[in-house]
């Protein structure tokens, strides 16, 4: 496994001459994340039903299709993110869905516990977004277990990965969101990163099992 520092360096690499539809998807997802807020100024109850059905119909397969399209980016491929997130996103819908609506339910459900058991949990089920888009033919369980396996013994570097970012998410706040827009492809991107490292030592591992 590489260095938090390796992971973003392989991140701003990817995104070097990417940068506008990187920073074009993310305004996207922001102001898709904000329709609830504003309906709620309108209704405190028709936003928080907004909110539930924006999140569970277009923000979980969104958040598949960008990770899927960041992951090409990153790869080398041919890549159009904003055409081709909404394209992965909806293309499988259901099954998107599904797979982020169960592996919400179970992060909750964890939480009810305690917070810890819940971030250690959002970061053992943290790699099912990729799952669902490369392996289709696997269920959502199936999926959010494959996504467990993977981070056996990695979920402690995946959580500081994520916790080495909240300096520019503080400033981000001062900018009044703005800087978001550059952290938000940044982020996913080094998250590709990691999971292309994960990725190839649990199959290298299976491997040799086998």
């Amino acid at each position: 496994m590489k260095t938090n520092q390796e992971y973003k360096n392989a991140a701003l690499a990817a995104l070097k001459g990417n940068w506008k539809p990187a920073v074009l998807i993310a305004l996207v997802m922001m102001l898709i994340s904000c329709i609830p807020s504003f309906l709620g100024m309108a209704s405190e109850n028709a936003g928080t039903l907004v909110s539930l059905v924006v999140s569970v119909c277009v923000s979980y397969p969104l958040s598949v299709g960008v990770y899927a399209a960041f992951r090409k980016l990153f790869s080398g491929e041919e890549v159009r993110l904003v055409e081709d997130s909404f394209d992965i996103a909806f293309k499988n819908w259901t099954h998107n869905v599904g797979g982020m609506l169960l592996m919400g339910v179970y992060v909750f459900l964890w939480s009810l516990l305690l917070l810890v058991p819940g971030i250690i949990k959002s970061c053992s089920y943290a790699m099912t977004p990729f799952i669902l888009t490369e392996k289709p033919e696997l269920t959502a369980e199936e999926s959010i277990k494959l996504s467990m396996a993977m981070m056996d013994g990695h979920k402690m570097e995946f959580f500081l990965l994520c916790l080495s970012f909240i300096g520019w998410m503080i400033l981000g706040i001062f900018t009044l969101c703005i800087g978001y827009l550059w952290l938000i492809p940044y982020m996913n991107t080094t998250i590709v990163a990691f999971y292309e490292d994960v990725k190839a030592e649990y199959e290298s591992k299976t491997s040799v099992a086998a």
